[in-house]
Order: structure tokens, then C-alpha cells, then sequence
């Protein structure tokens, strides 16, 4: 049978990676849905998401052309993206003390008296 990009078929998971799940699509063909197209979001652990003998719906999303593996993907049919929790950049600055920017050549003497200290001792 030949496939097309797009098509939505029904399948059953043959087998489980950290990567992804290969997923049966007849008796002769098998694809992969990589981990990132099991869901929206992020995917800690593949193995909690599907079994090996559960059957899904699946959508076509890439047919390699000289090897002829099939990609797959659970997450472009869900109906509701489900976004990521959103984390706040943390700067390392020292905005809350003020102290601003010093010279290396105000710093230097400080640091050479230091390391000297450490290598007498």
C-alpha cells in the first residue's frame, strides 16, 4: 500500500525506545513517532504516554524517499496545543547592590597579593 504526507491512519505500537515508538501501520509497513511528536509539551518518559499493543491514530508527516521510512506524529492531531509552563529569564547581574563595573587595574593589586599569599603558604 503507498502512503501519503498528511494521511491519518490508525496503528498499533510494536515497540517502545527513549527516542520514540515504532508503530504498525499493516503487516508489512512500520513507522516512528519520535518522541517529540508523541504530545505537545514535553514527553519525560515515552513509556508513560503509550504501550506496545495500544493502538492510535497517527498523521503522516514525512516519508523518506530512498529509504521509504515513515514518520509519525500523535501531536499534530491533537485539538488543543498545550503550552509549556513559561520560566521567567533570571539575569545574573548586581543590579540590587550597585556596585557597577571596577577596573581590572583597581582589582589587580588585590588579586596578586592573593595569589601570592596562596602560593607561600
Amino acid at each position: 500500500m503507498t502512503y501519503k504526507i498528511g494521511e491519518i491512519l490508525t496503528g498499533t505500537v510494536t515497540g517502545v525506545q527513549t527516542y520514540g515508538a515504532f508503530v504498525s501501520l499493516d503487516a508489512h509497513t512500520q513507522g516512528l513517532i519520535h518522541i517529540s511528536e508523541i504530545q505537545s509539551g514535553f514527553t519525560k518518559n515515552i513509556r508513560d504516554v503509550v504501550q506496545i499493543g495500544e493502538k492510535l491514530q497517527v498523521q503522516i508527516i514525512d516519508i523518506d524517499e530512498y529509504t521509504q521510512k515513515i514518520s509519525l506524529s500523535r501531536r499534530t492531531l491533537e485539538k488543543q496545543f498545550v503550552r509549556p509552563p513559561y520560566h521567567r529569564k533570571h539575569y545574573f547581574t548586581d543590579k540590587n547592590k550597585q556596585i557597577g563595573f571596577q577596573t581590572i587595574d583597581e582589582h589587580l593589586p588585590g588579586w596578586i597579593d592573593e595569589a601570592m599569599d596562596i602560593l607561600s603558604s
